[in-house]
């Protein structure tokens, strides 16, 4: 028998399926259950149980993992089964706002059972390697309990007691992945397709690395806004040059703005009104 803590994962997409792998590969007994029950064959081959329905799942173990496609999804498999949330801890892994984490965190607990949300910083194959990341909110007494069978999946990072936390930190973060893709992507249009794959290799990702350490908080000023004025505008009017789509240029409006509201760089304000 495994001295590991037994787990129920519902939902078995691409990310949900890597997950119950990354239990099942840490000698966790794992549960598994799938609106269409073909998606778990191959865990069950590899050691999994596989549940009838959903409700098996949730009381086939204390610790239940939902990886769905929405909230909606989530709450309407939870719904049907209220009567057997009692005493389990509830991880929702489903991408979604604050509010609805807070929402289904409370329908959980006014059920007696305990919950988690969770937002996975990682891609299916990351799973169970180094470098991906789960952030939690909700009931601390449960993350801690269970906070080294979570690790089998990623690691567990937790943001506080508010279930809406880990929604907020998952968001704000996916929105600093976004503007650095179109980032790069309006780079890559600057220079052209044949150039490209040269410039991202040995120049754009080494210089986004290295930039990274300005995000870390300082009080030195090393780069003036009337200086970062002066280098949007020839961005903007350079890629222009290159006939390069405007909607390219959009994740350049809010450092743009930014300066426009700090006093500086007044040649701004019209190229911020004709890219908007």
């Amino acid at each position: 028998m495994s001295d590991k803590q037994s787990v129920s994962v519902i939902g078995l997409g691409s990310m949900g399926g890597a997950l119950a792998r990354a239990f099942l590969d840490a000698g966790h007994p794992t549960t598994v259950w799938n609106r269409t029950a073909a998606k778990a064959d191959d865990l069950v081959a590899a050691g999994a149980t596989r549940a009838a329905t959903a409700g098996d799942a949730i009381w086939a173990s204390d610790l239940v993992i939902l990886c769905v496609l929405d909230y909606e999804a989530a709450n309407a498999l939870l719904e049907p089964n209220a009567d057997m949330v009692k005493d389990r801890v509830i991880v929702n892994l489903t991408n979604g706002r604050p509010e609805q984490a807070r929402r289904t965190g409370a329908w959980v607990t006014a059920r007696g059972g305990a919950y988690l949300d969770g937002g996975i910083m990682a891609v299916p194959s990351m799973i169970g390697k180094p470098g991906a990341f789960v952030l939690y909110s909700g009931s601390g007494t449960a993350y801690e309990r269970y906070e080294a069978a979570l690790a089998a999946m990623a690691a567990p990072v937790y943001v506080g007691e508010d279930a809406g936390l880990a929604a907020l930190n998952d968001l704000a973060l996916l929105s600093a992945m976004y503007g650095a893709i179109a980032g790069a992507r309006h780079a890559t249009a600057m220079v052209g397709p044949e150039r490209a794959p040269e410039f991202t290799t040995s120049l754009l990702i080494p210089w986004l690395r290295a930039m990274a350490a300005v995000l870390e908080p300082s009080e030195d000023e090393e780069s003036p806004l009337d200086m970062q004025a002066v280098g949007l505008v020839n961005i903007a009017q350079g890629s222009r040059a290159e006939g390069v789509d405007d909607a390219l240029l959009t994740h350049l409006l809010t450092p743009m703005r930014d300066i426009i509201a700090a006093g500086e760089g007044a040649v701004l304000t019209e190229l911020v009104k004709e890219i908007r």
